[in-house]
């Protein structure tokens, strides 16, 4: 079973100058989904296109320098979906999704709320359009891992300063019941938290570049794989990799063994 990546890149130009391909060919993980790559495709060169060893599917966002995700892959996916059908949020460059076999990888970049009161809005609109799409996804029976950044830390564990944030965008009552409802009504898994179900300081994948967060771990937990319950089961291994920064996020890999 395959060895599963989620990096926020916060620009893949950028993150190619920090080392990031060079990490993820040692990494050699079967899939990674990444986020966020401000890029269009005319500023994509052929290592992001396609690093050796690794085909790449990618969604990109009409606006420039903004939003992006895509999907590499070892093989060939059998089907590919770009966007989920709804077009105020498939015009950001969202959502790929790649069959492979019986499994299903999506890379998903949830908006974020954290900028105005509008975008907040738009945040409640995706998920109030996004749920019934998950649906859809557990209904039809395959195996299926969401790799992304959700922008919504589900518990008090999954941030430093949980009290000071009960009123801000990715910890809002809201968002978290939201995230609530993926799991004990779709029956959806947050498979980082089978493995590590009470892991604090160690679990988070994100850090704001105001202040001093990084050097002291003020991060939140808003990376996720959120998996169908067949697969989670077969994960053994988690890991935030925070030895080398490539952007304001650390990737997450899930060995599905």
């Amino acid at each position: 079973m395959p060895k599963i990546v989620s990096a926020n890149l916060n620009g893949i130009r950028s993150a190619a100058k920090k080392g990031f391909f060079e990490w993820m060919a040692k990494e050699s993980a079967d899939f990674i989904c990444v986020q966020e790559l401000k890029a269009q495709e005319a500023d994509m060169s052929p290592e992001f296109l396609a690093p050796e060893g690794y085909v790449g599917h990618f969604h990109y966002a009409e606006k420039k320098g903004y939003s992006g995700v895509g999907v590499y892959s070892k093989r060939t996916p059998n089907a590919v979906r770009i966007g989920f059908g709804v077009q105020e949020f498939d015009d950001e460059g969202r959502y790929v999704e790649c069959d492979f076999g019986d499994l299903t990888v999506i890379s998903l970049y949830c908006p974020s709320g954290s900028s105005s009161e509008e975008r907040q809005q738009a945040k409640f609109r995706f998920m109030e359009v996004f749920l019934p799409h998950l649906q859809e996804l557990k209904n039809s029976g395959r195996e299926i891992v969401i790799c992304g950044d959700w922008n919504i830390a589900h518990k008090e564990i999954d941030l430093k300063n949980w009290k000071s944030n009960q009123k801000n965008s990715g910890f809002l009552p809201e968002e978290r019941a939201w995230l609530t409802r993926v799991f004990d009504e779709l029956g959806l898994v947050d498979v980082y938290r089978t493995i590590h179900p009470e892991t604090t300081g160690d679990a988070y994948t994100w850090w704001s570049n105001r202040g001093q967060a990084w050097a002291n771990n003020v991060g939140w937990r808003i990376d996720y794989h959120i998996a169908t319950a067949g697969i989670a089961k077969k994960a053994k291994t988690a890991a935030i990799y925070k030895t080398a920064r490539f952007s304001d996020h650390a990737p997450l890999t899930i060995d599905y063994k």
